[in-house]
């Protein structure tokens, strides 16, 4: 499979899904976003693959999110294309409920919609120099449903309201006290840590990993019809000169001044 904006190949009984877009920091577009998912359909079909790594390319980010200058030119839609917000609904659906473990290997930032992919996965192994966070209300954005709620299931109610109103960055040593993530390692032994989890999972029963990970998700699958919701509110809110002053405050490199809102 020949993909533009990422990398996917298979070793052994382990596929790598590689967001290879380092010169934006693998912030993700809509043809980012169906190549993933393509990916990740194909080794949920593949029979001989029983663990799926997600990661970027590069040293500087695992993913900051979705590609604001892309969204600038109203990329999204275009050339048969769905917009970035159908693909992101379609693909954290698809790393829930692939019945195989998704590992997210997170090297430098994970932020915005990055962040939410790596605490999507099942489990996230990151290096010491890794920062997470969210910017949605700096950018005039949220992710309502998983990136909110889900959040908040993981880290608790107080610290998922801190990082989504206050946009603040944290360590990998941060995340892993609250919770977001699973292990930290120096950076030189990330790859060698995600093989060592990968050998370990691939040692268990599949089918006892499928019906664990369908209990897991089971008390939260009712977040999809949240995230729905929210999704068609976002699309409205977007159009909105709120929602166009963050976006052009980000692509500017300015604060934005969200003071004409404050009614």
């Amino acid at each position: 499979m020949n993909f533009k904006d990422m990398i996917y190949e298979k070793r052994g009984a382990v596929a790598f899904v590689t967001i290879n877009r380092p010169h934006t920091l693998n912030a993700f577009r809509d043809i980012t976003l169906h190549e993933m998912i393509k990916a990740f359909i194909d080794a949920w079909g593949d029979e001989r693959i029983g663990v799926v790594v997600l990661r970027g390319a590069g040293e500087k980010a695992f993913c900051s999110g979705g590609d604001l200058k892309e969204k600038k030119r109203e990329a999204g839609g275009k050339d048969g294309l769905l917009g970035v917000g159908d693909y992101v609904s379609h693909l954290h659906y698809i790393i829930r409920n692939i019945p195989k473990p998704v590992i997210a290997s997170v090297r430098g930032y994970a932020i915005g919609g990055g962040n939410i992919l790596q605490f999507m996965c099942d489990l996230t192994i990151a290096s010491e120099d890794s920062v997470f966070g969210q910017v949605g209300p700096k950018i005039g954005s949220v992710d309502p449903g998983f990136g909110t709620a889900y959040l908040a299931r993981l880290v608790g109610e107080k610290k998922a309201k801190e990082m989504w109103y206050l946009c603040r960055q944290y360590s990998a040593s941060q995340a892993l006290e609250m919770g977001l993530i699973n292990r930290v390692v120096p950076a030189e032994k990330l790859d060698s840590e995600v093989d060592a989890w990968c050998e370990e999972l691939l040692s268990k029963s599949p089918t006892a990993i499928k019906l664990a990970k369908y209990s897991f998700n089971s008390e939260t699958d009712g977040l999809f019809g949240i995230s729905g919701m929210g999704k068609a509110s976002l699309d409205l809110f977007k159009t909105t000169p709120e929602a166009t002053e963050g976006t052009e405050a980000f692509i500017e490199k300015r604060p934005p001044d969200f003071s004409p809102y404050r009614k």
